[in-house]
């Protein structure tokens, strides 16, 4: 049905013979499903696909090609390193025309996962962790990276440690002199006073980026964002109860943490197994208006 009509990125040369790096499109929707335990149902992806135009007389690529081609990467297709394997190699051969030898397709969605409270039985509730997805073939080979992002809590040492000393002075300062208090003296002033200062902590979030392997059957995203959890140990929560919250607190209270810290636990958490890693935390402070940040590069680690 298109025989008759005008193909002018096909019949006309470019005015300006320059070669292009990349052409395409950005923000496509598409809908995708993951092998991951939790997404038994197809999530929304935003999609970015781009080829490149070395041939610097061609008037310019064919964007129809590379939209349709990404129906290959829909759900209810499982998207795994196979299937972006496939739509990039089939997006060069697409456009030999234009001498293209190089393709790449970036995907941004957020994985859900339902996650239990920390104490009580059966309750539980969703969370979404913000994924992007890079894919590049160059060279009959396929390149993929992954970034997730994980939401966490971070209460500073130092803060604790100011904290802690003002709790031991106010303490000193109503029983010196008295005598030895007994314990229930003692229990009680705690529960009144122990939170006469308390130290800051704030919603963080380590973001991490990872290479996965081309001939694996799956991305693995759910167990990474486990392995950063499980480093950090204070993840947010979802559904909670007061137990729960307790719990929470005494997390807090156990893993003290500066931005340093925290990427340095999820550093060495990810070795051996993602040696090129690469982690950025942070902390969105609630004692300043700006944020506490850190890199860290498996390369660098020792």
């Amino acid at each position: 049905m298109n025989h008759h009509l005008p193909d002018v990125a096909l019949n006309e040369r470019s005015a300006t013979l320059i070669p292009l790096d990349w052409v395409g499109m950005q923000a496509i929707d598409l809908p995708v499903q993951l092998v991951e335990p939790d997404n038994l149902h197809p999530l929304h992806a935003r999609v970015d696909v781009q080829v490149d135009l070395p041939d610097p007389a061609a008037k310019g690529i064919h964007m129809s090609r590379l939209y349709r081609l990404l129906d290959g990467l829909a759900a209810p297709r499982a998207l795994t390193p196979t299937t972006l394997k496939t739509v990039l190699q089939a997006m060069v051969e697409s456009h030999l025309d234009c001498q293209t030898t190089q393709a790449r397709v970036r995907l941004r969605f957020e994985l859900l996962s339902r996650r239990p409270a920390l104490i009580t039985e059966g309750l539980s509730g969703w969370k979404a962790y913000p994924v992007v997805l890079d894919a590049h073939w160059q060279g009959g080979r396929l390149g993929l990276q992954a970034q997730v992002d994980v939401r966490y809590s971070s209460t500073c040492p130092c803060s604790a440690a100011l904290s802690r000393q003002h709790i031991e002075q106010a303490f000193l300062a109503r029983f010196e002199g008295s005598g030895a208090p007994s314990v229930h003296e003692v229990a009680a002033w705690i529960r009144d006073h122990a939170s006469a200062a308390t130290p800051h902590s704030q919603r963080s979030v380590a973001r991490v980026q990872i290479a996965v392997d081309e001939h694996g059957g799956e991305l693995g995203l759910l167990a990474l964002i486990d392995t950063i959890e499980a480093a950090l140990q204070t993840p947010v929560q979802t559904a909670v109860k007061r137990a729960d919250e307790q719990a929470f607190a005494q997390l807090n209270g156990q893993n003290l943490m500066y931005v340093e810290d925290a990427a340095r636990r999820i550093q060495s958490a990810l070795m051996p197994p993602h040696r090129t890693a690469r982690v950025f935390v942070s902390h969105q402070e609630s004692l300043h208006p700006h944020d506490a940040v850190a890199w860290s590069s498996a390369g660098a680690a020792g």
